[in-house]
């Protein structure tokens, strides 16, 4: 088993994340915002911060993140 959400988030450059994450924080994070995170890891050299794709699935599955929105 791999790192959960909260696990995973509290690693990630928390300046980031508040920008991401703005107006927004009442509601589960949303996939594309954990993208936009992986994008500026992988742009800043920091891939290794990257969720695997075992733990974005898990993750979504087990209700920690939403894929989208009605």
């Amino acid at each position: 088993m791999g790192r959960s959400y909260d696990e995973w988030i509290k690693q990630q450059d928390q300046a980031l994340v508040a920008k991401v994450r703005a107006g927004d924080e009442s509601q589960k994070p949303l996939l594309n915002q954990i993208n936009w995170i992986w994008v500026a890891n992988l742009m800043n050299q920091k891939a290794d911060l990257n969720p695997s794709s075992a733990e974005l699935l898990d993750w979504v599955t087990s209700g920690q993140i939403d894929a989208m929105r009605k």
